[in-house]
C-alpha cells in the first residue's frame, strides 16, 4: 500500500489498471524444492491477477524441512532392517543423512 492513501481508493485505482487481488483462505503453504521443504503455517495468502499474469504474495510462520525421498528410505529400512516408518522418522530426525540415520537405528 502507498502511505496516506485511503485503501477503497488504492483498490478503486487497480481495478482500472486491470489488477485484481483475491484474498485466499489457505491453511498452510509447501514450497517442496530437490533439497528442502518451506513450509509457511497460518499464511496470509493474496492471488494477483494483473493484466492475465498471476502471483502469489504469501507471508507467515516460515520453517524448513529437509526432503526426504522414498528412496532414501528404503535405503535406510533395509540397511538398518527397520520399517519404513522408522527409518523416515530417523531420516528426519537427522535432516536427511543415510549414514546418521542408519546408525542411529543400529
Amino acid at each position: 500500500m502507498m502511505p496516506g492513501m485511503n485503501p477503497k481508493q488504492m483498490n478503486k485505482m487497480m481495478q482500472r489498471m486491470g489488477i485484481r487481488q483475491e484474498e485466499i483462505d489457505a491453511e498452510e503453504v509447501i514450497i517442496k524444492t530437490k533439497e528442502k521443504n518451506i513450509i509457511i503455517k497460518n499464511p496470509s495468502v493474496t492471488k494477483v491477477d494483473m493484466m492475465g499474469q498471476k502471483t502469489f504474495q504469501i507471508m507467515g510462520e516460515i520453517s524448513e524441512e529437509s526432503s526426504i525421498s522414498e528412496e532414501d528410505i528404503k535405503t535406510v529400512a533395509e540397511q538398518a532392517n527397520v520399517s519404513k516408518e522408522k527409518a523416515k522418522e530417523a531420516l528426519k530426525k537427522h535432516n536427511g543423512d543415510l549414514a546418521e540415520a542408519i546408525l542411529s537405528l543400529k
